[in-house]
């Protein structure tokens, strides 16, 4: 892996050479992400995850408009769109993408669903990071990692779309299993 100074921070980073498609595929093969949030980031990871063949489904809230607007982009309820907590209950890699107050507001709801082994995925930090304040403490047999892109969702999907790439900051906040890293890269 390269390191890269970023204003007197090195940090490793990580190209598809490095880590290319197949082997994420194959990393996280028996894997079911599972997007809860269909806001701003949920969309784009969504959708760049189908498209390259990872198996995703959506958690949503029924008759929301972002339940609305994920049919709109193809997903289908009861087989790839579903109320959030069955999607938690489906997903091993539980993508927690709604905003800080949302992740606030919806953990109680979701922490039952973090079994033992599954991963549990941020793309921002702030719940996490300030454990004691916002009560987002994560079982201790999970993992946590974060994979937070340099930009909007809009941005990861149009570029995306345009066969280019975002960077992204990646963290493990916790390896359970001993395959956080590893499973955060894809």
């Amino acid at each position: 892996m390269a390191k890269i100074n970023f204003g007197g921070v090195w940090e490793e980073v990580v190209t598809r050479e490095e880590f290319p498609m197949e082997k994420a595929l194959d990393v996280l093969k028996n894997d079911t992400i599972a997007i809860i949030g269909y806001g701003v980031q949920g969309p784009a990871q969504a959708l760049n995850l189908r498209d390259n063949g990872f198996k995703v489904i959506v958690g949503q809230r029924k008759g929301s408009k972002t339940w609305d607007k994920a049919v709109e982009h193809g997903w289908v309820p009861g087989e790839t769109l579903f109320e959030i907590e069955e999607a938690a209950k489906r997903g091993t890699v539980i993508e927690f993408l709604l905003s800080d107050a949302g992740q606030i507001a919806l953990w109680p709801t979701l922490k039952p669903f973090l079994t033992k082994g599954k991963t549990l995925y941020f793309s921002h930090g702030f719940g996490i990071t300030f454990k004691e304040q916002t009560g987002i403490v994560p079982p201790a047999d999970i993992d946590v990692v974060l994979a937070a892109p340099k930009g909007s969702g809009t941005s990861v999907r149009r570029l995306f779309l345009q066969g280019k790439g975002i960077n992204s900051s990646y963290a493990v906040f916790q390896d359970a299993t001993g395959n956080a890293k590893q499973k955060q890269l894809p």
